[in-house]
């Protein structure tokens, strides 16, 4: 299921998704910081975001970004959904799921074979589809190296 809408074929006060693109960092920027303050993202400057937005997709209502998304490709074996923030106001209307479909059809699409999801949020992504362990019983392991995530001020 293809989840971006052509531009103009929509009302824009409803929320559509489409590609993420340069000039949106500094909105993303804003959205996302509340998430990194309540410890729910880590941190992410303007240069973390420029790597993710070649693969990024943004929820947008009336010109304004309320949602993002990104898919970091790490290799043909191995991509991860990363930075998902949803604006408060706009949460549980499915969008969400819109830019977790926009990362996966676009991990099908650079042939990824496996796609991981690290978030608090266990229930929303096991609802996508994504699960514990992959059917031939892999699990990914952590460790914390460090007391905090690095400081990206």
């Amino acid at each position: 299921m293809n989840t971006l809408q052509p531009s103009g074929s929509h009302d824009p006060t409803t929320p559509c998704i489409r590609n993420a693109t340069q000039q949106d960092i500094p909105e993303i920027l804003q959205l996302i910081t509340p998430y990194v303050t309540q410890r729910v993202l880590i941190p992410r400057d303007q240069e973390d975001l420029q790597k993710l937005v070649p693969h990024g997709f943004v929820a947008e209502a009336s010109s304004v970004i309320v949602g993002f998304a990104a898919v970091e490709i790490y290799s043909r074996k191995l991509a991860e959904v990363q930075c998902l923030a949803v604006r408060e106001g706009y949460q549980k209307q499915g969008l969400g799921r819109q830019l977790v479909d926009a990362c996966v059809n676009r991990a099908r699409e650079e042939q990824v074979f496996e796609l991981l999801a690290i978030t608090s949020s266990d229930d929303f992504l096991r609802s996508c589809g994504f699960d514990y362990s992959l059917p031939d019983q892999r699990r990914a392991l952590f460790m914390r190296t460090g007391d905090q995530a690095p400081d990206t001020k």
